[in-house]
């Protein structure tokens, strides 16, 4: 089969051998598969992976459209057990670490991974679930209360479906800004009731939650700067590189922070199949999985929001 694979020698669209399922596992025809800044990270390195890309990945089995859990946990440990399965220190992650992903014509994956998607959800749409589930988990940990004043740094893929996570819960918070370089991309999140700002413009400081989706080293540090003494940083940026960041401020201000990464697939397909939040603003292009690697290239360009391929 054709897939995208991230090799020594870069990102490049390669004859692979069809996926053959361990016990417990079956094939999926892939529909659709998103390009995210994590897939740029590890092309360039991060993770040090070697394999076929993509992890948000929607597909058809046994007849039905599926989206599919990345963590693939071994259900047997302690971590397992106590419901931590995101956790499980042998699991493998579609298309991150150990397990090829789904920018290719199949992808094998356990079958207990499988979401059966409503038809009231659009393919476009559902090829979200993943990165919308993570958006969605970034309050789980430190949910804003009433009367706070919430920060989002970075108008990203991953920081857009932030802030419309956030937004969709703004009810009666002090303040919901979002901050950002793009006044584009900021529109999308302005037209779903948040307030923006570009960062060039931006001077507050004293937020009770920040959350850091900059997808860039130094926002921590910006991070760091604007948050109040014992406020929380919420941290959703992964990269290839090293944060080399002062911590002194959150040791002199007791700040929290917390990392935030997989979220509820369940709770996304329920968010999408009600409308409440609808992603499709975010699509900046399409492309054939015969188009794979230029659709990676147009996926790194500055601006681009969601490439999406589309094998079948």
């Amino acid at each position: 089969m054709k897939a995208l694979q991230c090799t020594e020698r870069g990102v490049e669209l390669a004859d692979v051998p069809d996926p053959e399922p361990a016990p417990g596992e079956v094939v999926v025809k892939v529909r659709s598969a998103g390009i995210c800044n994590t897939d740029q990270e590890l092309a360039r390195g991060y993770m040090g992976f070697r394999g076929v890309l993509g992890h948000e990945v929607i597909g058809l089995h046994a007849g039905k459209r599926v989206a599919m859990e990345i963590n693939c946990a071994c259900g047997r440990c302690a971590t397992c057990r106590a419901g931590g399965r995101n956790h499980c220190p042998a699991r493998t992650v579609l298309g991150i670490l150990g397990r090829d992903g789904g920018i290719a014509e199949f992808v094998r994956i356990p079958e207990e991974n499988l979401h059966v998607l409503p038809d009231t959800i659009p393919d476009e749409s559902a090829a979200f679930i993943e990165p919308l589930a993570a958006a969605l988990h970034a309050f789980d940990e430190a949910a804003p209360r009433p009367g706070d004043r919430v920060c989002l740094l970075g108008d990203g893929k991953l920081g857009l479906l932030t802030g419309l996570a956030l937004a969709a819960r703004r009810g009666d918070l002090g303040r919901a800004v979002a901050v950002g370089r793009h006044r584009d991309k900021l529109a999308i999140l302005e037209a779903a009731g948040l307030d923006v700002a570009l960062e060039t413009e931006f001077s507050e400081a004293g937020f009770d939650l920040v959350v850091e989706a900059t997808g860039k080293p130094a926002g921590l540090a910006r991070a760091l700067a604007i948050v109040k003494p014992r406020g929380t940083i919420i941290l959703k940026s992964t990269y290839a590189g090293v944060a080399n960041v002062d911590l002194a401020p959150a040791v002199i201000n007791e700040n929290k922070i917390i990392g935030s990464r997989c979220g509820d697939f369940q709770r996304a397909i329920d968010v999408l199949a009600r409308g409440a939040v609808d992603p499709r603003p975010l699509i900046s292009a399409r492309y054939p999985l015969a188009d794979a690697a230029r659709a990676f290239q147009r996926a790194a360009e500055p601006g681009v929001l969601k490439v999406l391929v589309l094998p079948s």
